[in-house]
């Protein structure tokens, strides 16, 4: 049985996630960690409840969400998981940092690339992969199908959908991508989004302004 843990971390109010099983095995994704305080909260709870990080996962690249990447690489030394349409926003980083007044050096990690309908595995739990670009290049969705849930990054939020002005952004492509992929799955399915509280496909197949 899989189970969850958000934080909410940075300036920006992003969820980072560690993803965990009884056999204590453990993905940590979206890292957002920005200081000695947040990084103490993800520690301190993978160590209570003894879990192995196997795998670092990026919904998508913008600074919000790899934040504590570097400190997340150089801790756990596994790979770090992420469309290839968004290494060139992951390496802009320094660029961003500069931006928000924060002196930022540049993430050197070791890349996995996925791509749409690739499978990842917890355990024999598959996470089925859905590119949904419009936030961002190469922003990702890993849903779990057997227990009804998804991570969603920037794509999709309870009642709103992510920003697409910022760059490489395109709003009829992200609103396509959540119609066709997500809103196909089951109305029970549970979306984890970047920022906010948690809701579902059904949900915002009925409510969300920007889906009707």
């Amino acid at each position: 049985m899989l189970q969850i843990q958000g934080f909410v971390f940075n300036f920006a109010g992003e969820n980072t996630y560690i993803l965990y099983n009884e056999h204590k095995n453990a993905w940590l994704i979206d890292p957002g960690n920005s200081n000695e305080q947040e990084t103490k909260a993800i520690e301190n709870f993978i160590s209570e409840n003894g879990l192995t990080i196997r795998k670092i996962l990026l919904t998508h690249a913008h600074i919000d969400h790899v934040l504590g990447l570097q400190w997340a690489f150089d801790t756990f030394k596994v790979p770090v998981v992420i469309h290839q349409q968004d290494k060139e926003i992951l390496d802009m980083f320094q660029i961003s940092g500069m931006r928000f007044g924060m002196n930022l050096n540049h993430i050197k990690v070791d890349l996995e690339y996925i791509n749409e309908g690739d499978e990842l595995d917890l355990d024999g739990e598959a996470f089925i992969v859905y590119h949904v670009p419009g936030h961002s290049p190469g922003s990702i969705v890993y849903h779990n199908k057997n227990q009804k849930f998804m991570i969603s990054g920037d794509v999709l939020f309870e009642g709103s959908i992510g920003r697409t002005d910022l760059y490489k952004g395109n709003y009829e492509q992200l609103i396509s991508g959540i119609k066709n992929k997500l809103f196909i799955l089951d109305d029970e399915t549970q979306v984890f989004s970047g920022h906010g509280n948690p809701t579902t496909i059904g949900f915002e197949k009925q409510y969300n302004p920007f889906l009707q």
